[in-house]
């Protein structure tokens, strides 16, 4: 009677861990973000109005429920690849809590959900998102195996989520916008490779291959996993193929260009497009912008820049810059 009792609840009690799981593996800290979408109708002073908040948040429900879309995609074509990764293969799919076959499934349907919301804000937000889930997939597939190439993808969907909250709310974006959104996630993104080439490098007793220095990345097998690589440590970089190619040397420069460049264009902004108070607003922003990038350059030096949305919300001095600069930047659309 006891065993048959036990068997008895052994299902409900499978289906209850996939369900965390799948919870899990959509990534709901990840959605932060999303928050991008706010960026723009924030700026243009729409965010107070009825109707620029509703197109705002239908943008960020479509933007979370497609992206975990596509988590659970990478994730399920990653998976052979994340058992291998001393982090990654924890994750619910890699660690075999949610079988990749549910996790298409359920993928499928978010994916269809996401551009139902997204078109329910009109044909053109509809557009953004499909084209946001164009490009996450062709990384998946391709993308993410071709150095420099993944940069520039991952940072362009930052831009996408950001360029979809205008389009949202029917307000146009300068380039000043897009060029310090780009440079901004083209940062984050740089960082995030250098941390996760920092926490693959050799510990001083582990004995580096003669062949480290030179490696190519070979094309991607047909699970999405790349061939080539080298191990580095205790983690092998073909979890991660383009590890292989970049440096830290490389990823530093990266970073010290796109933040150099993100200043510099916000500095010209803040300093000629604008007078008055505003203008003073927007002035004193530059100081809280230069204390978040480099609070962010020494979390990255110290290795613990792999989840951008971790360092947002768990650092608290990089939480007092940003939000100084935030307060600043909404004085200034105030009094503009």
């Amino acid at each position: 009677m006891a065993t048959t009792s036990t068997e008895a609840a052994r299902p409900g009690t499978v289906m209850r861990a996939q369900s965390a799981g799948l919870l899990r593996a959509c990534r709901p800290r990840q959605w932060l973000k999303n928050a991008l979408v706010f960026a723009a109708p924030a700026a243009a002073g729409v965010l107070t109005t009825g109707a620029g908040l509703r197109g705002a948040f239908i943008a960020f429900a479509a933007f979370c429920l497609a992206a975990s879309g596509t988590y659970l995609f990478n994730d399920a074509a990653d998976v052979a690849a994340d058992r291998r990764h001393p982090r990654k293969r924890l994750r619910p799919i890699a660690a075999g809590i949610v079988p990749v076959r549910l996790a298409r499934i359920v993928g499928s349907v978010l994916l269809g959900l996401g551009l139902l919301v997204a078109f329910s804000g009109g044909p053109p937000l509809g557009a953004v998102v499909a084209a946001y889930l164009a490009l996450t997939f062709a990384y998946t597939r391709w993308l993410k195996h071709q150095p420099v190439v993944d940069l520039v993808a991952i940072a362009c969907c930052h831009v996408i989520r950001a360029y979809a909250g205008a389009v949202a709310v029917a307000v146009p974006v300068t380039g000043w916008f897009l060029v310090v959104v780009s440079l901004g996630s083209l940062l984050i993104v740089a960082g995030k490779r250098e941390a996760e080439l920092r926490a693959s490098a050799p510990t001083a007793s582990a004995p580096t291959a003669p062949t480290a220095s030179v490696c190519t990345v070979s094309a991607p097998a047909s699970d999405g996993t790349a061939t080539g690589g080298t191990a580095i440590g205790g983690a092998a970089v073909g979890t991660r193929a383009t590890l292989a190619v970049y440096t830290s040397s490389y990823l530093a420069h990266v970073r010290a260009m796109a933040s150099g460049a993100m200043i510099v264009t916000y500095c010209l902004w803040a300093l000629q497009e604008h007078t008055g108070a505003a203008k003073v607003c927007y002035a004193l922003g530059i100081v809280p912008l230069v204390l978040v990038v480099l609070r962010h350059a020494l979390l990255v030096d110290r290795g613990v820049g792999e989840e951008p949305e971790e360092l947002a919300l768990g650092d608290r001095p990089l939480q007092v810059f940003a939000g100084l600069m935030l307060l600043l930047l909404a004085l200034g659309i105030h009094l503009s």
